[in-house]
C-alpha cells in the first residue's frame, strides 16, 4: 500500500533533505585523493548529528555505518574503508536522514581528482539520467514513464542500468511503496499522485548490468568489474508540482 503524505509531512522531510543536501555539499568540499571513506563516514555522521537529527542507515538490518561508500566497481552498499582514495577513482555516497522521525535519502557520485573521459562520461550521464526521470515525476504520470526516460538516456550513451537495486517509497520508514525500477516500459506501474513520495536513484554501469554481491552480504558491485556510478533524490508530488526534496 502506497501511503500518502500530507503537505506538512512533506515539509518535515524536506526539513531532513536540506540537512542532507548540506551534508554533501560539505562532502564536496573536502573529498579529493587521500582522504579515506572511513573519515568521510565519520564527517557525515557527526555532521548529521550537529543539527539534531540521525544517521538511518546506521544499525539498519544490523548495517554498521552511517553512509554507502561505493568505490569504482561498487555499485552500491559498500562499506566504509580506511583505504585512501586515489586520483583516477570515482565513490558513491550514499546517506538517509532522520530529523523527528521523517526520512530524505540521497546519493551522489564525486570524481577523485583527475578520472578518465570514461568515468567523466558515466558520472554525468547517472546525474543526467536521475533528472530525466524527475521530468517524468508528474502527477498522472506513472511510474514506468520515470523508469522508461531513464533506460532510454543511460543506454542511448551507451551505458547499462541496474536492474537488482531500485527506487522507493519513502517517510516514516527507509523503505515503503510503490518500488521505482529505473528501466522497463513507459505507461505501467502505478499512478503518480500528490502526497506520493519516493526516490529515483539510478545505477549505471560501463559493462553489464548484472551485479555480484561480496560475502558481507552487503557490497554490491558490477560482475564484470566495470565501473558503476548513481545519483538519488527524494521526491514529492505536491499540487504545486514534484519537488526536489534532497537539494538545497
Amino acid at each position: 500500500m502506497i501511503i500518502m503524505k500530507t503537505m506538512e509531512e512533506i515539509e518535515k522531510m524536506r526539513a531532513a533533505g536540506k540537512i542532507l543536501a548540506e551534508c554533501h555539499r560539505q562532502i564536496a568540499q573536502i573529498i579529493k585523493p587521500g582522504i579515506t571513506t572511513w573519515e568521510i563516514d565519520q564527517f557525515a555522521e557527526k555532521f548529521i548529528l550537529s543539527q539534531g537529527a540521525t544517521p538511518e542507515q546506521k544499525g539498519y538490518h544490523g548495517y554498521p555505518y552511517a553512509t554507502c561508500a561505493s568505490v569504482n566497481d561498487v555499485i552500491c552498499h559498500g562499506f566504509p574503508k580506511h583505504e585512501e582514495l586515489k586520483d583516477g577513482d570515482i565513490v558513491t555516497i550514499d546517506m538517509v536522514v532522520n530529523l523527528n522521525g521523517w526520512l530524505a535519502d540521497s546519493a551522489w557520485s564525486y570524481a577523485i581528482g583527475n578520472i578518465s573521459e570514461q568515468a567523466e562520461k558515466l558520472l554525468n550521464t547517472t546525474k543526467e539520467s536521475l533528472f530525466k526521470g524527475i521530468e517524468q515525476a508528474v502527477a498522472g504520470n506513472r511510474i514506468g514513464d520515470v523508469a522508461h526516460a531513464i533506460q532510454v538516456y543511460a543506454e542511448s550513451n551507451g551505458f547499462s542500468v541496474v536492474r537488482d537495486f531500485i527506487g522507493h517509497g519513502i517517510g516514516s520508514e527507509m523503505h515503503e511503496a510503490p518500488e521505482v525500477p529505473h528501466y522497463g516500459p513507459a505507461g505501467k506501474g502505478p499512478r503518480l499522485k500528490e502526497g506520493m513520495v519516493f526516490t529515483i536513484e539510478p545505477m549505471l554501469n560501463t559493462g553489464s548490468y548484472r551485479t555480484k554481491v561480496d560475502a558481507d552480504g552487503w557490497t554490491a558491485r558490477t560482475i564484470d568489474g566495470g565501473l558503476s556510478a548513481q545519483y538519488e533524490h527524494t521526491l514529492a508530488i505536491t499540487p504545486q508540482g514534484t519537488i526536489i526534496l534532497t537539494e538545497l
